[in-house]
Order: structure tokens, then C-alpha cells, then sequence
């Protein structure tokens, strides 16, 4: 099976303590999720971040709700945090947040490494969509993070 990744990074015009607030929250998530994915956390609120927690919630893909379930498995406050699948769409899913402080605000880079299931027809979905749409839903994340916390512009991009 073939390891792909996607990463951004974005500055953003607030402080690191601010920035961090934000993304540690998991009900933050479906306010930077489009809409079409239908975002809905199942796991009982509050929520608190922290190595081990354990989130459950659902999404839509092609029309039917889709069970994702993850662990937090690395949580640095103020540097880091990391959730990895446990149950859900991908062979791989593990999805690293990194928080630096910078000049005008901070540099968030998000890193994921993902694997499909279904060997060489996962591999053709990936080609044919997946990996759009995880760009469009990255590309959206990007717009809503910056309208929502202030953008100090695009950085390493794709």
C-alpha cells in the first residue's frame, strides 16, 4: 500500500496561546469543515484534549454517513498535538498540528499521512477523487481558519 501526505501551513495573525485555544478544541472541527461532509462529533461534551482522549464522530462521503473514531496520541500544549484513526475511511490516518510562534502571529502547519484501504482500487479512488477532496476540504479549512482567527497569508501551501 502506498503512504501518501498532505501538508499546509498557514500564518495567522493572532497569538500562539490564541491559535492553540482554537484547534485544541474538538468542537472547533466542524465550524472549519464544509458543510457537504456533513461533520458531527458523537462523543460526549466537554472534551478534553489530552494524550489518550479518544474522539468519535461521523461524516458523509458519497451520501452515506461514514464512522471515524481517533486517538489523541501526542498533546504538547502550545507546541503540538497529534490524532491518529483508530476505526474509519483509511488504512492510515495520522494527522500532525504544529504551532510556532512567528513575526505578526503563528505558523500552524498541518502534516497528514494517510494510506488507502482496498489495495490498487483504493489506490484508483485516490487518483480519481480522494485526494481532491481532501485538498478542497484543507483548502476550505484554510479560508474559514483565516476569516475566523485572521490570516497573515499563505505559507509552503501544498
Amino acid at each position: 500500500m502506498k503512504t501518501h501526505t498532505l501538508e499546509r501551513r498557514q500564518i495567522l495573525a493572532a497569538p500562539l496561546r490564541e491559535v492553540f485555544a482554537f484547534f485544541e478544541s474538538p468542537e472547533n472541527l466542524a465550524r472549519i469543515t464544509p458543510p457537504w461532509l456533513d461533520f458531527r462529533i458523537l462523543t460526549p461534551r466537554p472534551i478534553q484534549m489530552k494524550t489518550g482522549t479518544v474522539i468519535d464522530y461521523t461524516v458523509r462521503w458519497l451520501g452515506m454517513p461514514v464512522r471515524w473514531r481517533t486517538l489523541i496520541t501526542t498533546y504538547e500544549p502550545g507546541r503540538r498535538f497529534v490524532d491518529e484513526q483508530i476505526t474509519g475511511p483509511y488504512s492510515l490516518w495520522h494527522h500532525t498540528h504544529e504551532f510556532e510562534p512567528g513575526e505578526g502571529g503563528t505558523a500552524m502547519t498541518d502534516r497528514v499521512v494517510y494510506m488507502m484501504p482496498f489495495g490498487p482500487l483504493g489506490e484508483l479512488a485516490h487518483e480519481l477523487m480522494v485526494r481532491r477532496q481532501l485538498e478542497e476540504i484543507f483548502d476550505y479549512r484554510a479560508g474559514v481558519i483565516g476569516r475566523i482567527i485572521g490570516s497573515g497569508g499563505e505559507g509552503g501551501g501544498r
